[in-house]
């Protein structure tokens, strides 16, 4: 990654002293991140459970609709992430203790009406999350053109505040740099973030005694304990596993 227009050169002491390096002074957008995930680590009680998902009925559903968009030069066909998106986003509504907030003064934590799923995207030196507001409501078509419009914006530099406010939850994947499994870092004051492991080959027994050769990612939640328990944080992987297994559904 490329130094910020702001890095100044400057000594490091190390243990001899004999260190030097160059100092970045972060932008308004990293600090305010950094702050936030200091806030994160050092407020919440953060657990994290993670589980594999089967993925060949949505890769066959995206060729389906890859085929469809080509075909009638529409919209491009909705990614792999958009349908954990979608997915995420009526699990959540099943499970609204994920879809909360944490408030220390109130001592308590609300569960919000609205399902407003952040979606992490990186351009360059900035990390931000911009928001699909009422995604349970959305189609997957939906869905998917905002969260490309949204992605679009940030790699502009032309993302408005307005698209980053109001997130209940949120979504990272790292899977298109080839991470099978990684633990994501609360988004306060958010309940929970789930971190989107990439697609990979596996053999798995089958109970007739057979082998099947499947595609699978991993799906690891972070939640916070104040709000979220073991169980609740098992049920909405297992939902959101069923609905993308089974993708009609969404």
């Amino acid at each position: 990654m490329s130094l910020a227009s702001g890095a100044v050169p400057a000594a490091a002491a190390g243990p001899a002293g004999g260190l030097t390096g160059e100092f970045v002074r972060a932008n308004r957008t990293q600090r305010l991140v950094a702050r936030r995930m200091g806030e994160a680590k050092r407020a919440a009680p953060e657990f994290t459970v993670a589980i594999d998902v089967e993925m060949d009925a949505a890769v066959a559903l995206r060729a389906q609709l890859k085929a469809r968009a080509a075909a009638s030069a529409g919209e491009p066909a909705p990614s792999l992430n958009d349908m954990v998106v979608r997915a995420a986003a009526l699990a959540l509504r099943d499970h609204p203790r994920l879809n909360a907030s944490w408030d220390e003064e109130a001592g308590g934590f609300r569960l919000w009406e609205q399902v407003n799923v952040g979606i992490a995207v990186a351009a360059g030196d900035l990390l931000v999350v911009p928001v699909v507001r009422d995604a349970d409501r959305k189609s997957l078509a939906a869905t998917s053109g905002e969260a490309r419009a949204l992605a679009q914006a940030v790699r502009e530099r032309a993302i408005a505040p307005e698209q980053l406010a109001d997130g209940t939850f949120t979504v990272s994947n790292l899977g298109m740099f080839g991470v099978r499994h990684f633990e994501a870092v609360l988004n306060p004051p958010q309940a929970a973030i789930l971190a989107v492991g990439g697609l990979r080959p596996v053999a798995l027994p089958r109970p007739d005694g057979t082998i099947a050769a499947v595609r699978q990612l991993t799906l690891t939640l972070t939640s916070d304990h104040r709000i979220v328990y073991g169980a609740d944080a098992a049920a909405f992987l297992a939902r959101v596993r069923e609905l993308l297994e089974e993708p009609a559904g969404l």
